[in-house]
């Protein structure tokens, strides 16, 4: 990649960057991509990528539409082998096991590492049933009823729902059902949760709140995110990559990205004049 001296921080627009930098303790990769590839049939979308996301913090993947950063995300749990025409080169590791190996559990890959997609996708049916439905089939032996609670609880959506549990899911808000996704993934008792656009079809006061359980959900959970909101990535994000036309222009902690960027790509980006 090549290297290009930092810009000037008044050269950028004015966003505020919720997370200060952190500290020089080591920090563990829980997903690692080294030089990974993926293409849909002989059309890259993923070219070479080298990318940590790194043990509770919020990494977000940003850059324009058809960059390649949702494939890249759904690659961290398999999700792109639905797709016939996909082949992966390169390494991806989760917890320094290969994703791509035969020795990899695709099913239980996708319970330690969860996915809350662009649109709610709740169910058609109870909100309790929602949240004990997948946690039940996957082996959950402990008490379901106080596991649901803990869930919504986790998600922000236990003081909204505890009253109305037996309701259809299909009866909330947008940001209610986003929510209770978020608490469905979260029953499962995964390590890394995966984020595409969850903020997309919601209107502002909802984004707001999934923001701020995002922000939460860090103390306990792994967290990437993509995003075509950059002032999101900035508010929630620890760490931003910025990705264009497939490849990855530039990784580094959030403040340093909106601040100081180090390559010119970052800055067009990010001050709107492409994207």
């Amino acid at each position: 990649m090549e290297s290009t001296p930092a810009m000037a921080a008044d050269a950028l627009p004015s966003i505020t960057v919720k997370h200060a930098p952190h500290s020089a303790r080591a920090v563990t990769a829980v997903i690692r991509t080294e030089q990974l590839t993926i293409r849909y049939g002989s059309t890259p979308a993923v070219g070479a990528v080298t990318l940590d996301i790194p043990e509770q913090q919020v990494t977000a993947i940003i850059g324009p539409s058809g960059c390649g950063k949702s494939t890249l995300l759904r690659s961290m749990n398999r999700m792109n082998d639905f797709i016939p025409s996909m082949s992966v080169e390169g390494r991806l590791t989760y917890r320094g096991m290969d994703i791509n190996g035969s020795a990899c559990d695709p099913v239980e890959l996708r319970r330690r590492v969860g996915m809350v997609f662009q649109k709610p996708n709740p169910f058609p049916k109870s909100i309790f049933r929602n949240v004990a439905w997948g946690a039940a089939i996957n082996g959950y032996r402990g008490n379901l009823a106080e596991h649901v609670e803990q869930s919504l609880r986790r998600a922000a959506l236990w003081d909204e729902a505890k009253d109305v549990l037996h309701k259809s899911a299909l009866a909330l808000s947008g940001g209610q059902q986003q929510r209770l996704c978020i608490a469905r993934a979260i029953a499962l008792q995964p390590d890394v949760l995966l984020m595409d656009e969850p903020c997309s079809a919601l209107d502002p006061i909802a984004t707001a709140r999934i923001e701020d359980l995002i922000d939460d959900l860090k103390s306990e959970y792994t967290v990437a995110l993509v995003t075509h909101n950059i002032q999101q990535a900035a508010r929630v994000s620890d760490r931003t990559a910025f990705m264009y036309m497939g490849e990855l222009i530039e990784v580094d902690d959030t403040n340093v990205i909106f601040t100081n960027p180090g390559n010119p790509k970052t800055q067009d980006y990010i001050t709107g004049r492409f994207g």
